[in-house]
């Protein structure tokens, strides 16, 4: 076993979150208690390595991150320690023997972590039930809010009229609601901010149960003497408006793995092989190595990547090329995991093991883009960094002052509570979500709709749009060309016999169906159909089905029709671009955008369609990792891409890209990696929603410059004695109207746009 740096280690040597996040002791998170066998876990690699992946719990942040994959790493003979903080995978590779594991798992939980074998299935349960909580607690607290208000309310109308023993009972009624909401809904913050204190660190928690707790203390204090002012309402409506952040936060975090998590399920569990002995067994997927035989039947999605030994068939290739089209294949040919035979049962034999091969691949990569916008900063958060200590610091002086001058504690503590209160991150919290709840609302009468939170800022600064090609530029449904070149008889009896095939070629004849007779369909393997038309003798399929030398050199997909002993005859179809696809680049150009394409399909076909488009960049023939390499590279160069795609094959890149856009038809894979999507499969959205997203960021700025400018006019009447906690509420609550009231306006200021595309 590799011995630990006790150099490197030292510089995480802090238990749990850096941040103060994790509020759960180790000793209750970590199932493996470091004692569970993990070499059952632990795969070989190609290069002689060992590597594992383990679920990591109690990361939060991004300071979790970054030491974990630190302390891991300081272990000797690890060469690589990547974490994933959406779907909280950690995959370690080393050097050396398997039992090398157990000393990973004991690091992690040195570390302050827990540690299981990996499953992306359960690896969000814990952040399911974080996000339950945390609902719990803001319902609970926004009950106690309603009522304590409308005690309130009653206190402040009385006026003479009521008397004091009535506002006294009026106040303990109040504090009857709000101590126990306090201490049930509070949990959250004060957790996090005691484990911040634990760790000799602080986060914005802190204030805010300080706030929380002092203004509770006050209260309860002026409630027994018996004075006229209580804050329990301050208290109760902080906590909900703060918890409604904090639980849009997790829902938004346990969505982020969504498309990892779809495409590990699109994985083969099982597969059949066959046994030298000729006995056929059904094994796990996970157990296939390379070299082992597996039969392949008829509609089943292939497990491992693999070489066909016998049979010929049609391949479903759409998630791997993209293209629609199904391709033919036969021995020697090579298939990829995730693919579907979609033709006649094949005999194949292994190349890869299952956690090697190309869906596997396409997972990892999903989870990388995934991982790299996790590390964006949003802008709030930027401003917060600064928030703690200087609130810390104006409340403590602020105390201190009070005491020095006045000596007078309750006066003291009065001004310092009201500091902590005014400078409550209410109008700092809700500077972002309030322009992202009114620019989400324009965008969805638009047709987008918006999934993520820091979604909007990452599209504000797209520089560059890259387009997938088929199903997205164009509608990845087939149209026949030469419709008039063929007389109206052979084509309905072409498409009687393109009803028993579920080709996409064939479904592009369904139009001209009629209702022949069709007898005798024979399936021929990776050629096509015939059968008995009406009494004609009748083959619909591949140049060598009909008898032809060869397929014809043109850029669109075509079938060979041969009716009884007459010529055969060529019908060409054709992809067709999306109605609004030409007005949608040209109206992302005019906004100084540039606008690329990149396609699997062959590069002659890309450039058809690019020109018909008016697209001077594109490129065929690309593989999803190169789709994702070159978005990479768009990156580095500062052209902060866009990505728009709909297929399976696309998800890496749209999880690689600055920011990413679906179809509202594309596969589930890609609308869970995407960032907006795009309803009513229209084009023609995507420029509004950026102008939207470009108007959003501005309002995001003048609200952060509102509340700090509120701060620096509210922080110094609160110190000087002016501003009493009631107060401080109020000023705290009217802050977060104003940046709420300046969110509305960009309703107004986009109206226009949204009337030139048709929006009411």
């Amino acid at each position: 076993m590799g011995a630990l740096d006790p150099i490197r280690l030292s510089d995480t040597a802090a238990t749990g979150c850096p941040s103060g996040l994790q509020n759960i002791p180790v000793a209750q998170i970590d199932p493996l208690s470091v004692q569970l066998d993990l070499t059952p876990y632990v795969q070989s690699t190609e290069e002689g390595h060992q590597r594992i992946d383990l679920i990591v719990q109690g990361a939060h942040c991004g300071g979790c991150l970054t030491k974990i994959e630190r302390g891991v790493g300081a272990i000797a003979s690890v060469k690589t320690a990547r974490m994933n903080l959406s779907t909280l995978r950690l995959r370690v590779e080393w050097t050396g023997d398997k039992s090398q594991a157990s000393v990973i798992a004991q690091t992690l939980s040195k570390l302050g972590f827990g540690a299981a074998p990996y499953d992306i299935t359960q690896s969000d349960d814990g952040r399911e039930a974080e996000s339950k909580a945390l609902l719990r607690a803001m319902a609970v607290a926004g009950f106690a809010a309603m009522n304590v208000m409308l005690l309130s309310i009653a206190v402040w109308s009385g006026g003479t009229d009521m008397g004091p023993q009535t506002h006294t009972l009026l106040h303990w009624i109040s504090a009857a609601i709000a101590l126990p909401t306090v201490a049930y809904a509070g949990r959250p913050f004060f957790r996090s901010a005691w484990a911040a204190l634990k760790n000799k660190r602080t986060n914005m928690d802190v204030p805010i149960s300080l706030a929380i707790l002092l203004a509770c203390s006050l209260s309860v204090y002026e409630t027994v003497k018996g004075n006229p002012d209580t804050y329990f309402d301050a208290a109760v409506m902080l906590l909900f408006l703060l918890l409604i952040g904090r639980f849009l936060d997790a829902r938004l975090r346990l969505r982020t793995g969504e498309a990892a998590r779809r495409l590990a399920a699109m994985q083969v569990t099982s597969a059949t092989r066959l046994l030298d002995t000729g006995v056929i067994e059904t094994v796990p997927a996970r157990d296939i190595h390379p070299g082992d035989r597996l039969l392949i039947p008829a509609g089943q999605r292939i497990a491992v990547d693999c070489i066909i030994e016998s049979g010929q068939s049609d391949i479903d290739m759409q998630i791997a090329t993209g293209e629609t089209k199904l391709q033919s294949f036969g021995p020697g040919d090579t298939l990829y995991s995730g693919t579907t035979n979609l033709g006649a049962p094949l005999t194949v034999r292994a190349i890869a093991k299952h956690s090697d091969s190309f869906l596997s691949e396409i997972t990892a990569l999903v989870e990388a883009g995934e991982q790299n916008k996790s590390r964006f900063v949003r802008i709030a958060d930027k401003a917060a960094r600064a928030y703690v200590p200087v609130v810390h610091s104006v409340a403590a002086l602020t105390f201190i002052g009070w005491m020095i001058v006045g000596g007078d504690l309750r006066v003291a503590a009065l001004n310092a509570i009201a500091v902590l209160i005014i400078t409550c991150p209410c109008a700092l919290g809700l500077a972002v979500p309030a322009v992202q709840i009114v620019a989400a609302g324009r965008l969805f009468k638009a047709g987008v709709l918006v999934k993520s939170g820091d979604a909007l800022e990452r599209l504000a600064k797209t520089k560059t749009v890259i387009f997938d090609k088929t199903g997205t530029l164009t509608t990845g449904q087939f149209n026949l060309l030469n419709a008039a070149d063929n007389a109206p008889t052979d084509l309905a009896i072409a498409a009687a016999l393109a009803k028993q095939s579920t080709h996409p070629l064939a479904r592009a004849l369904h139009a001209y169906a009629s209702d022949l007779d069709v007898k005798d369909v024979v399936d021929i393997a990776g050629q096509g159909l015939s059968a008995k038309v009406s009494g004609h003798t009748v083959r619909f399929g591949s140049a060598k089905l009909v008898g032809e030398a060869a397929e014809p050199a043109a850029r669109h997909s075509s079938v060979w029709l041969k009716i009884d002993d007459r010529p055969a005859q060529c019908l060409a179809f054709t992809d067709m671009a999306r109605a609004d696809a030409a007005d949608t680049i040209a109206a992302l150009q005019d906004q100084g955008l540039r606008v690329e394409m990149l396609s699997g399909d062959a590069a002659a076909v890309v450039k058809d369609v690019a020109d018909e488009l008016g697209l001077s960049r594109a490129k065929g023939g690309v593989s999803p990792k190169q789709k994702m390499q070159i978005i990479q590279t768009r990156g580095i160069e500062g052209r902060y891409p866009l990505m728009v795609g709909d297929g399976i094959n696309d998800a890496p890149a749209l999880a690689a890209g600055y920011s990413s856009a679906s179809l509202a038809s594309a596969a589930d894979v890609s609308r869970s990696a995407a960032d907006i999507i795009l309803q009513g499969d229209r084009l023609s959205s995507l420029p509004v929603a950026i102008d939207i997203a470009r108007a959003a960021q501005r309002r995001v700025v003048e609200n952060l410059t509102l509340a700090v400018g509120y701060n620096f006019i509210a922080i110094p009447l609160a110190v000087l004695g002016f501003v009493n906690p009631l107060i401080a509420a109020v000023a705290m609550s009217g802050s977060s109207l104003i940046v709420t009231l300046n969110a509305l306006r960009l309703h107004r200021n986009n109206h226009s746009v949204f009337e030139a595309e048709g929006v009411s």
